[in-house]
């Protein structure tokens, strides 16, 4: 299996790398990013990161949104969110200026063009800390973050506070009185989250997202946590 690496760069999380392969099992080009040893997101995979734009999109009405992604990755949840026609802004933030380089440069086939969108912002920010410090230059129709494996499966321990009833509720003061969180995690949907969101919104539940998993000749799922209308 031959790996190209394309970029790669020293971070304050560590050394952070994107790479081309080709799949054996699908014969296609997959493209990996991993931090350090550890995976973080491919190509192969991106059904979850899909539904996690529209399922939160879905629970936000008007005909103009602005909406806020935390985290930019590959770039699959911003992507699908401008394919929402009522999407006017877009505005993403990430902690990583490396990352944010691979989509200026259009490095990656799938999302080419998306830095160039008139809708797009980008952000070079730490997301958990502009929520923590209220840093929040303004409201929005809806949140989207896919940035931590899971609530319990972090890539920074900072991270965690987040994920608390306090932290959702610091998410919540972000958004619009009508407007949605959404939130994607690579585990099972976990109860005691959906309790914390709830205690921050009025609606809080979890989406199931199942996907063909070519290596495993089955199927694995995604989970997609919802919360509307922020409770003030």
């Amino acid at each position: 299996m031959r790996i190209e690496e394309l970029d790669w760069g020293d971070t304050p999380w560590g050394v952070i790398s994107l790479r081309r392969r080709r799949d054996r099992v699908t014969e296609q080009d997959v493209h990996e990013v991993k931090l350090g040893d550890d995976f973080l997101m491919s190509s192969q995979f991106t059904v979850g990161e899909r539904e996690l734009a529209r399922i939160g999109l879905a629970a936000v009405a008007g005909p103009s949104l602005t909406v806020l992604v935390g985290g930019l990755g590959l770039g699959y949840t911003a992507v699908a969110a401008l394919d929402d026609a009522r999407v006017t802004e877009l505005t993403v933030i990430e902690a990583l200026e490396v990352v944010i380089s691979w989509h200026e440069r259009d490095l990656l086939p799938d999302t080419q063009g998306l830095a160039a969108d008139p809708r797009v912002r980008f952000v070079c920010d730490d997301f958990f800390d502009v929520v923590r410090a209220g840093r929040a230059d303004r409201t929005y129709d809806a949140v989207l973050l896919d940035i931590d494996h899971a609530p319990d499966w972090l890539l920074r321990d900072d991270h965690s506070d987040l994920y608390t009833t306090l932290g959702f509720t610091r998410v919540a003061a972000m958004i619009a009185d009508d407007g949605a969180f959404a939130l994607w995690s690579d585990e099972p949907p976990e109860p005691e989250v959906v309790r914390r969101m709830a205690e921050a919104f009025e609606h809080a539940d979890a989406h199931v997202v199942p996907f063909p998993n070519p290596i495993t000749g089955g199927q694995s799922a995604n989970t997609v946590y919802l919360a509307a209308r922020p409770r003030r």
